[in-house]
């Protein structure tokens, strides 16, 4: 019981943190959230095989409620294109659910290079991608589409984030607003979120060692506290947001991620 107990303040602890985070940088919070609940989950004394799992599947059912007050907060300004969700939608969601089926199969360390690299990739695009570049000015046909949209579900689930790290830059290099991209780009995380949280918590019964209360791959108190957390203190994140502009912004954001990035990385590599 006193185990349990302390989980659940450290990672509300946590939670509050990633808040203000996702607020601060514009990010759903999943970035953020891994790494923490790595650390939370493995200061408590977990550290089996597939600690990692539980982190990135417990990561993504906070996906799933920030991403619907998201798209209930774009949808009211119009910006969400409700049409792009539904032709993108059915392939970002098989990508999400074959995802999670080889995340499972890794090892926590395998998972955490993953994790690391694909980070460091995001966070060199931040800090010196170009914001104008272009691929064309309008949105690829079906089969492109259907590539795109899988390997966005396929690689958000890996590393239990919403996608909008990937969707964002690709939606503008297809000419698409800024603010259209970031708004449809909420409904993509529902879309990403929903069959990855199912199929994490229909795996993993077998798994030993879980923290308390976890169902499948999931640490449900966990989902609980972080997303009454976040919903506290993404506000804070805002209006610090609203002090600083775009490039620094966008040099916060990079250097967070390279930096928890690079920290997964030396967990996978040296332990």
């Amino acid at each position: 019981m006193a185990s349990g107990l302390i989980l659940l303040s450290v990672i509300a602890a946590a939670g509050a943190v990633a808040g203000v985070v996702s607020g601060l940088l514009g990010i759903g919070g999943g970035i953020i959230l891994v790494p923490a609940l790595l650390y939370v989950f493995g200061a408590m004394g977990y550290h089996f095989d597939q600690i990692m799992q539980v982190c990135v599947a417990t990561s993504t059912g906070t996906i799933i409620f920030n991403s619907l007050r998201a798209i209930h907060g774009h949808s009211k300004r119009g910006a969400v294109d409700f049409g792009l969700m539904r032709s993108w939608g059915p392939f970002i969601a098989i990508g999400s659910v074959l995802g999670v089926l080889v995340a499972t199969a890794l090892h926590s360390r395998e998972l955490q290079l993953v994790f690391g690299c694909i980070g460091f990739a995001l966070g060199f695009y931040m800090a010196f991608g170009r914001r104008d570049w272009r691929i064309s000015d309008v949105l690829p046909g079906p089969w492109l589409r259907s590539v795109y949209a899988s390997l966005i579900g396929f690689f958000s689930a890996i590393m239990g984030i919403g996608g909008g790290s990937f969707t964002v830059p690709l939606l503008s290099a297809y000419n698409v607003p800024p603010h259209r991209a970031v708004a449809t780009s909420s409904g993509f995380g529902l879309l990403i979120s929903i069959p990855a949280f199912v199929a994490f918590l229909a795996s993993g019964w077998r798994l030993e060692g879980r923290p308390p209360y976890t169902l499948g791959y999931v640490n449900l108190p966990a989902v609980a506290l972080i997303t009454l957390a976040s919903t506290l203190t993404v506000p804070l994140g805002v209006k610090l947001a609203h002090r600083l502009s775009p490039a620094q912004l966008r040099v916060v954001f990079a250097c967070t991620i390279l930096v928890l990035a690079g920290n997964m990385l030396r967990k996978a590599l040296i332990g």
